[in-house]
């Protein structure tokens, strides 16, 4: 039966008695589950109920702790009459079998009483705007009414505006066998760094100078280098990896290209579920509010942000990414937080490349904050990276020393033409260096006294966020009472 007939045969039928009323005297039988069917016309009706609804999801879970509190009413003939939803939802608790009523008709045999029942039921539970529009408009006109709603549904998706000409399709070079071993690579290191993920371009450029692979398998002079050409051919191949499914979009990201996006819900009912599952979960307590002074991390590019923001979490530490020299709005946030923390000293903790510029971003982040922002008292350290942590760890040669860069002839003189990258050290090692340096210039008593409180603090939270469900669902029953 397709939409028209099935809204024309509700149109014309009347009940000859109080069919839902009946189901008051029908027992409730445990039914498989397997031999149920949902019926094609309420589907038609009220739309069809999609597994990944988070509605339908959260009933599920409802159902998995606590079973199917309303039964379903069905026919003889195993039709679903009232419960495709808690049929949907048993499903995916994984149950097998369900609380059913079977009400005494069959929908092969007596379609007409069939069609009366279904409404009958769905008529008594919440039902959104659109199907109640949809019900009113099978009341007045079906025929008419279903081909009106279908034309204008066309016409409002359609695009009225002058659109971009796109030309010819194109599509992308297959990756060949050729670059199979390239791709094994770097899909390799994707892999073993999950933890770290989204990664950015210039750290799998790092981390296959240390195993160069191939860039070419037939070509022997195509091993891959720290140079330009190299770099290219990385990211044309992880964009094309990335488009035919090799690896995952998720393990890539720009942060030079943000996007912004509105945390939109479906109804009031979805908004509240949310607040209610993260109420009272997202308390941090100053584990720095015992220190003898204020303590800051800066970090010179976005690429790294990913990898520190974790470990400055566990210490509750701020982190600021100047993305080369630091403009000044995010250094008089810096100088205001100092001051409200009424520490007499201000430690900060820097990150930057090895290179004419990152050697001196470092130094003029520190003298600003002395010289701009009235500091007097400051502590300026180099996390990462230098010199010593290059020998140390045998970081392959970057790029050579940028001769457009006013500190160029200061920086070679000093280590030589080579320049060395933040990403070329391991994500996790450059986390290691930073907890090591936070623990070396942190009172370590101090901050144990404050993680023990912090847990003591989050049992309490725990109960009181209990208290306050409880509470909610005696509020909702007393309404519903």
């Amino acid at each position: 039966m397709n939409p028209t007939d099935t809204v024309t045969a509700l149109r014309n039928l009347e009940p000859q008695s109080d069919p839902v009323a009946e189901l008051g005297h029908v027992p409730v039988f445990q039914m498989p589950l397997d031999e149920i069917r949902p019926s094609p016309e309420n589907e038609q009706l009220y739309g069809p109920v999609v597994p990944s609804d988070p509605e339908v999801r959260a009933l599920a879970e409802s159902i998995r702790r606590h079973g199917v509190q309303e039964p379903l009413v069905i026919t003889e003939d195993h039709w679903i009459v009232s419960g495709h939803r808690r049929h949907a939802a048993a499903r995916l608790a994984k149950l097998s079998t369900v609380p059913c009523r079977v009400h005494p008709l069959s929908r092969r045999d007596d379609h007409d009483a069939f069609m009366v029942l279904l409404r009958e039921c769905n008529r008594q539970r919440i039902k959104t705007f659109d199907q109640k529009l949809r019900e009113e408009v099978i009341s007045a006109n079906p025929k008419e009414a279903y081909r009106s709603l279908r034309e204008y549904r066309e016409q409002a998706s359609s695009v009225v505006v002058d659109t971009i000409e796109m030309g010819e399709c194109k599509q992308r070079c297959r990756i060949s066998d050729a670059k199979g071993p390239f791709l094994a690579a770097i899909s390799k290191i994707v892999a073993e760094r999950r933890a770290f993920w989204p990664m950015s371009d210039r750290q799998i450029h790092y981390a296959l100078l240390n195993d160069p692979p191939r860039i070419h398998a037939r070509k022997p002079h195509s091993v891959y280098a720290n140079d330009l050409k190299s770099y290219k051919a990385l990211t044309d191949l992880l964009a094309r990896a990335r488009l035919a499914g090799d690896i995952p979009f998720e393990a890539i990201a720009d942060p030079t290209r943000p996007v912004t996006v509105w945390g939109v819900h479906r109804d009031c009912q979805m908004f509240l579920r949310q607040e209610l599952d993260t109420f009272l979960k997202g308390y941090y307590r100053d584990l720095m509010q015992s220190q003898p002074n204020h303590i800051e991390i800066v970090a010179e590019k976005n690429t790294v942000h990913p990898i520190l923001r974790p470990v400055a979490a566990e210490y509750c530490i701020p982190l600021t990414v100047g993305r080369g020299y630091c403009s000044l709005p995010p250094r008089y946030e810096m100088a205001k937080r100092f001051r409200r923390s009424g520490k007499s000293s201000l430690v900060l903790l820097i990150l930057s490349d090895f290179d004419p510029d990152g050697e001196e971003i470092a130094a003029s982040f520190a003298r600003s904050m002395r010289d701009d922002f009235g500091v007097a008292r400051l502590e300026p350290v180099k996390v990462a990276l230098t010199g010593d942590q290059v020998e140390e760890f045998a970081l392959p040669p970057g790029m050579t020393a940028k001769r457009t860069s006013a500190h160029h002839a200061k920086f070679t003189e000093k280590y030589g033409q080579h320049v060395y990258e933040l990403e070329a050290l391991p994500p996790g090692m450059l986390q290691d260096l930073l907890r090591e340096a936070i623990d070396e210039v942190i009172d370590s008593d101090a901050f144990d006294h404050e993680r023990e409180e912090e847990e003591r603090e989050a049992a309490n939270l725990e109960n009181a966020r209990r208290r306050a469900h409880r509470a909610l669902g005696d509020l909702a029953d007393a309404e519903e009472a």
